[in-house]
C-alpha cells in the first residue's frame, strides 16, 4: 500500500493556510471570533505557520452545546484558529484518504452528498426486493483512537504530519459515555482505551469516514455485495434473498468488532423496499419520496416556537426566515408540494 511522505511543509505554507482560512470562514465571516481573526489575518496566519513549523502549535479548548433534533447530541466547536488548521490539514490529507475510499461512500465528498445518496438508493431499490439498513451504535463516541491512528499510518508516512494529526485526535474532548466489551478485552479495557471524536470538527468528518473504509472494502470485495452505499455510519445493502442479508448482517457485526464498533440492533433491520425505507431524513419508495411524520412534527413544533419568539422580539425576521427556508429546502427534495404550500400559507397569510 502506497504511503505519502513530505506533506507537512505543504500543510504549513502561508498559501495553504490562507486557502484554509477562506474555507473556514464561509457563512461565518461576521461572527466575532472570525472577525477578530480576520482583522489581523496576515499576522495570525504567519503566527500559525510558525507554530506549526516549530511544532509548538497547541489546540484550544472546545465549546460544547447540545442539540435535541433529530436526536439529542453534543456538538463541539473548536476555536476558529484551530478550524483553520483543520482545513489546512484536510486540504492535503483529505485527497489522500479519499483515494482509498470506494465510490459508494457519499458523506463529505465532492459530487456526492445526501441527495445523491438518496437518488442512488432509490434507483437500487427498484431492482431489489429487500434492503438491509444498518446503523452503528454511538459511532463518533466509539471511534477508537489507537485503531484510528493505525489506519492513518497505512496511508501517511510523514512523521510531522502524523504528530499534528495525533495532537488533534488526542485533544478530543470527552464524548458521550459508551462502554462496550469486545473479544480479548479484560475488565478494564474499555476504561483504558481513549475513544470518541468531537461531532462538528472537519477532521472528525474526514477521519470518521475513513475509519469505516475497511468496512466498505470488506462488504464489496469479500462479501461481494453489489448494491451497497454508505453515508457516514448509515449504510444499506440490497438483495433478493432475506436469509442472505441476515447472514451478511452477522458477518458485518463480527467484522466491526475488530474496530471496536457495534451495530445498533434496533436500527439495523431488513425491510421490503416496496414498503418504503427511511434513509437520510426521507422516506424513500420506488417512485416517490416523502418526509417521515416525525420530521414534520418536529418542524411544526419548532415553527410554533420560532413564531412565538419572533412576535416577542426574541429573534429577527431574518433569522426566522432562514430557519423556515432551511427546512423548506430539505422538504422540497421529497414530494411535499402541498404540505409546503399549506405551511407557507399558514405562516405568511395576509
Amino acid at each position: 500500500m502506497k504511503t505519502h511522505k513530505n506533506l507537512f511543509s505543504k500543510i504549513a505554507t502561508f498559501e495553504n493556510l490562507l486557502i484554509a482560512a477562506n474555507k473556514a470562514q464561509r457563512g461565518k465571516r461576521f461572527e466575532p471570533e472570525v472577525s477578530a481573526f480576520n482583522f489581523q489575518l496576515e499576522a495570525n496566519l504567519f503566527q500559525l505557520r510558525d507554530e506549526l513549523l516549530s511544532e509548538t502549535y497547541q489546540p484550544g479548548p472546545y465549546t460544547e452545546f447540545k442539540i435535541l433534533e433529530p436526536k439529542p447530541r453534543t456538538i463541539s466547536a473548536a476555536p476558529y484558529r484551530d478550524r483553520v488548521v483543520h482545513h489546512a490539514l484536510c486540504n492535503l490529507v483529505g485527497p489522500i484518504l479519499e483515494n482509498s475510499m470506494i465510490e459508494d461512500t457519499y458523506a463529505n465528498r465532492k459530487e456526492k452528498g445526501t441527495h445523491r445518496a438518496i437518488i442512488k438508493y432509490q434507483q437500487l431499490s427498484c431492482q431489489y426486493k429487500y434492503v438491509l439498513k444498518c446503523d452503528i451504535k454511538k459511532f463518533f463516541p466509539s471511534i477508537d483512537h489507537e485503531k484510528l491512528k493505525e489506519l492513518l499510518r497505512r496511508k501517511i508516512a510523514c512523521k510531522a504530519t502524523l504528530r499534528l494529526i495525533d495532537k488533534i485526535i488526542n485533544n478530543s474532548n470527552p464524548q458521550e459515555e459508551h462502554l462496550a466489551y469486545f473479544p480479548q478485552d479484560d475488565l478494564f479495557s474499555p476504561y483504558q482505551r481513549r475513544r470518541g471524536l468531537p461531532i462538528g470538527n472537519l477532521t472528525s468528518q474526514l477521519f470518521g469516514n475513513y475509519y469505516l473504509s475497511p468496512l466498505d472494502h470488506f462488504i464489496k470485495e469479500q462479501l461481494h455485495c453489489r448494491a451497497y452505499l454508505r453515508y457516514v455510519d448509515d449504510f444499506v445493502i440490497l438483495g433478493q434473498c432475506k436469509s442472505e442479508l441476515t447472514s451478511i448482517k452477522s458477518k458485518i457485526a463480527i467484522f466491526l468488532q475488530a474496530y471496536r464498533l457495534l451495530l445498533h440492533e434496533h436500527k439495523s433491520r431488513i425491510y421490503l423496499t416496496k414498503e418504503g425505507v427511511t434513509f437520510l431524513g426521507h422516506r424513500v419508495f420506488h417512485r416517490f419520496r416523502l418526509l417521515p411524520s416525525t420530521n414534520i412534527r418536529r418542524f411544526r413544533k419548532r415553527l410554533k416556537r420560532n413564531l412565538k419568539e419572533y412576535f416577542e422580539g426574541k429573534i429577527s425576521k431574518l433569522d426566522f426566515n432562514r430557519s423556515v427556508r432551511a427546512w423548506f429546502a430539505h422538504a422540497a427534495f421529497s414530494n411535499t408540494y402541498r404540505l409546503r404550500e399549506k405551511i407557507f400559507m399558514h405562516i405568511y397569510r395576509p
